[in-house]
């Protein structure tokens, strides 16, 4: 017998021929979150070219790519009951068209409300794809694998990251920045049909006991749903020390990273975009390594903890020392802040862990709920920032920000890992690893 999310089941995968089943099933629906996650960073490789085309100051810049996390907010809640309820590869399928159907529009209109709108559109595609992943990882691993699983799939999420830097960059130096989303539409139909013919919901053992407890919690009222995941202290920790903790995503690699790189310490724009893409490499390779090691010492609040506290030294790096370094040191600070702020994959299986079986989708969108308000908030948040400051500068209709801009605008990244550090003293451990 094999536990699966924390239910006993026969075991799903002792033929050879099925053995690679799982990882062929939860990483094909990664590739959604792979995909998003190129969405969600692209704005560091389009900047300039959406402010001067669509004649934008930072605040409006912010606010165009926090409608994409704005519809996040919205629809996350929602997501997490209907996959409580649902097929998760139905509804993946579905949220993935209507992904890509944003991302079409996005790349072919001239209005600035309308770019709005479909980069709205894109959000919400994207507020299934991650709790989609851990789902249908529970259903195919057991608990004591699902801080490693869970890292691998934020891995494949964070390449998605780092291709929205240099290798974006490059292909719209290419073809122009219109061009390169309509091909980026273009990888999402061919994720559609992967996901399509490769993904199921439940492994062939267990998939009748799956829709039996799916249609037993069907009768539990949505309000009664949102109540015991929303309202969970638990899980609201994990929301918020997940928030603080990938703020240098949301700002860096997200949408200022490069801009901020090639106005303070006069990189060109494929120099700069190096940085960020460290970043995402840094996360890519801590998120395995914390989940492995978690799982190996079964504890997660230390790890947590270890993470807040040498993030928060590496951001006062950033501020202070920045434009005396060469390159090659931005780099590493760049990969090592990364390493470090991926002890937030620990938050997903910390609350899969912690909530029944039947809830476990609803209470993981809590954390991502918060992870997404944190972009949703800071992106807008640093470039009012950094307008308020501003002095008039302009070349070529960009506005031109100094590094004391930036600065002030940077405090919200040590703050915010003060924050997080509190949140963990009060997180409760896992029981069930």
């Amino acid at each position: 017998m094999t536990i699966v999310s924390g239910q006993t089941h026969p075991a799903p995968h002792t033929s050879a021929t099925l053995s690679y089943q799982p990882w062929l099933v939860c990483f094909s629906a990664a590739l959604f979150f792979f995909y998003e996650f190129i969405q969600m960073n692209m704005f560091n490789a389009v900047s300039t070219d959406l402010m001067r085309d669509f004649s934008l100051h930072a605040t409006k810049l912010g606010k165009l790519s926090a409608y994409y996390f704005y519809a996040n907010l919205i629809f996350l809640p929602i997501a997490g009951v209907l996959l409580d309820r649902f097929s998760t590869r139905l509804i993946i399928l579905s949220a993935l068209l209507f992904c890509v159907a944003g991302i079409t529009g996005f790349s072919i209109t001239h209005s600035f409300p309308l770019a709005c709108t479909f980069r709205f559109m894109s959000g919400v595609g994207s507020a299934f794809c991650f709790l989609s992943s851990v789902l249908l990882a529970a259903h195919w691993f057991p608990a004591r694998q699902m801080a490693l699983v869970t890292g691998l799939i934020i891995t494949m999420a964070m390449s998605g990251g780092m291709i929205a830097q240099t290798p974006l960059i490059v292909l719209i130096q290419l073809v122009g920045w219109r061009t390169t989303l309509l091909l980026d539409a273009g990888l999402g139909l061919f994720i559609f049909v992967v996901i399509f013919y490769v993904v199921q919901d439940y492994p062939p053992g267990v998939r009748e006991n799956g829709k039996i407890s799916t249609f037993k919690f069907s009768n539990a009222g949505i309000l009664t749903c949102w109540r015991l995941a929303y309202c969970n202290l638990q899980n609201l920790l994990c929301g918020i020390y997940t928030s603080l903790i990938n703020a240098p995503i949301a700002l860096f690699g997200a949408i200022w990273g490069s801009l901020f790189l090639q106005q303070t310490t006069h990189f060109s724009a494929r120099e700069a975009s190096l940085a960020p893409s460290l970043l995402f490499l840094g996360t890519m390779i801590g998120g395995p390594v914390v989940g492995w090691v978690s799982d190996k010492i079964q504890k997660r609040i230390v790890l947590m903890m270890v993470g807040a506290i040498i993030s928060l030294l590496l951001s006062i790096v950033v501020i202070c020392l920045l434009q005396i370094l060469s390159l090659v040191a931005i780099l590493f600070l760049f990969f090592a802040l990364g390493f470090f702020t991926s002890s937030q994959v620990l938050c997903y299986p910390l609350v899969a862990e912690n909530n029944m079986e039947t809830l476990k989708a609803t209470a993981v969108s809590v954390v991502s709920f918060f992870a997404i308000g944190g972009y949703a908030v800071l992106q807008p948040l640093f470039g009012w920032l950094m307008d308020y400051g501003w002095q008039g500068n302009m070349e070529n209709n960009v506005r031109i920000y100094s590094a004391s801009d930036y600065h002030h605008a940077l405090l919200i990244l040590p703050l915010g890992f003060c924050i997080a550090l509190l949140a963990t003293l009060w997180i409760r451990e896992s029981k069930r690893i």
